[in-house]
């Protein structure tokens, strides 16, 4: 299916589930109600500034008029944010000494005395 297509077919759809008309949708599109069966048919371009004006009259974006009925969710972006580990790991004395040793050189002495 082409991607016109799928999205008269949404909005189809949208009528369908909202019960709207086409005059309705003619009138949020800013065209005639000819004009707009002819959309929905096929025979005529929906332009991008229609598909604009359908969704503010019908308070939606744009993307969620293309992907109806799912709605356009932005993924967060995990790259941005900060990653924080804390390791907590219980140990005797000896091995304590052992690893800090081990993880910090010799500057664990610095790093507990200040």
């Amino acid at each position: 299916m082409l991607f016109t297509e799928q999205i008269i077919n949404n909005l189809r759809k949208l009528m369908n589930d909202r019960g709207l008309t086409q005059a309705t949708m003619s009138e949020f599109a800013d065209t005639s109600p000819s004009q707009f069966s002819k959309i929905l048919n096929g025979s005529v371009q929906l332009s991008l500034l229609q598909l604009s004006n359908i969704a503010r009259s019908l308070s939606m974006s744009e993307i969620d008029l293309i992907t109806y009925p799912d709605k356009y969710v932005k993924s967060a972006k995990q790259q941005d944010e900060p990653v924080e580990a804390i390791l907590q790991i219980k140990l005797k004395k000896d091995k304590k000494d052992q690893v800090l040793k081990l993880v910090f050189g010799e500057n664990n002495i610095e790093i507990f005395n200040k």
